[in-house]
């Protein structure tokens, strides 16, 4: 769909407007990929703001929705680069509000150079991801997908749903920030030995039960490797063809943080090869076209993605690990403290640049 066929209001437009505000001017912020919770949450916490939720993904075609907007609100696969940068800025765009830590969708250069101010939430219930991965963890292991499936259709043989335990394992977390730091406390109560890789990290903020090694030592010699790290030029790829030659053939790898961490193609090879035990993924590095739609009546098209599909030993969820309580009201504060600092002060203490 073009931006000539997008002039028309569409008919799933919410629209909220509360222009009295306690804190100042209000804002007038336009929503991008947005569900029935995000306008749930976000209408249930805003007071200040002029609210316009749609559920087109922001990209150059859809930008024009934006017009005399004074933000726009996206998430983590809408698409923010130069070129929507620019159409942004021409029709008077200020600020980008990410409702989401991560920022890896936009082109930060290019926001400076056109005076876009770019905030983020940087922290929202990080047990609601911790707590997913272990989900993941534990359904991969034990196998309760497959079992579930199972005892749905009568089928009560438990053949083939053998697992190990968890207890005494060795867990191998890369990035402790405040969600590999809320998996690692979780993990602790398993027992054995908990293992970090976060070059950022300072020492004073390991807990004792917990040891910093490098990379390639935690990749050797962990049983379980969480990634918990963001997507930069420096961790694209983190788990490739040679950090897969280093694990043991009785690992899982799980990924709750950004797709493109992960090499699709080279861990592929390794499922075939049976060089690692499993793969549990709630992100995927070429997912914006999958994720957050109905695909159940439509061909995927995305090769590599259907053929993950098809091992038995890879459990995937769609990008809903944040999908708690407690966390869709954390970004929704947040996402509006930051639009009303911006608007009143033009900055905020959330500010990626």
């Amino acid at each position: 769909m073009r931006a000539h066929e997008l002039l028309e209001v569409p008919l799933n437009m919410t629209i909220k407007f509360n222009h009295k505000s306690s804190r100042g001017q209000s804002m007038k912020i336009y929503f991008y990929s947005t569900k029935k919770y995000d306008q749930d949450y976000f209408s249930k916490q805003n007071s200040d703001h002029e609210l316009v939720f749609n559920d087109y993904q922001l990209n150059a075609d859809t930008t024009i929705f934006a017009k005399d907007y004074d933000a726009v609100c996206i998430f983590v696969n809408d698409i923010c680069d130069a070129e929507v940068l620019n159409i942004l800025s021409s029709i008077g765009i200020k600020n980008i509000l990410l409702r989401c830590a991560g920022f890896n969708n936009v082109d930060l250069a290019k926001a400076k150079e056109l005076d876009i101010k770019v905030a983020r939430v940087p922290a929202y219930s990080p047990f609601s991801v911790a707590e997913h991965t272990l989900a993941l963890l534990l359904c991969l292991n034990r196998k309760i997908h497959k079992a579930y499936n199972r005892v749905k259709e009568g089928n009560f043989n438990i053949e083939g749903l053998d697992g190990f335990d968890i207890h005494q394992k060795t867990i191998g977390i890369i990035g402790f920030g405040n969600i590999g730091q809320a998996f690692a406390q979780i993990m602790s109560g398993f027992g054995g030995q908990i293992l970090i890789h976060d070059p950022f990290v300072k020492s004073a903020d390991i807990p004792s039960n917990t040891k910093q090694v490098s990379l390639e030592d935690l990749l050797k010699k962990s049983d379980i490797i969480s990634l918990h790290c963001p997507l930069t030029d420096e961790t694209k790829y983190i788990i490739d063809e040679a950090a897969l030659s280093t694990i043991k053939p009785s690992a899982y790898i799980i990924n709750t943080s950004r797709g493109a961490l992960v090499d699709t193609q080279a861990i592929i090879k390794a499922l075939k090869a049976k060089t690692i035990a499993g793969l549990a993924i709630d992100v995927y590095e070429y997912e914006k076209d999958i994720f957050f739609k109905d695909m159940s009546n439509e061909i995927i098209a995305d090769d590599v993605f259907e053929r993950l599909l098809t091992f038995p030993n890879v459990l995937v969820t769609a990008h809903q690990a944040f999908l708690t309580k407690e966390a869709l009201d954390g970004i929704a504060s947040t996402t509006l403290d930051n639009a009303s600092s911006l608007q009143n002060t033009n900055s905020c203490e959330n500010l990626v640049l």
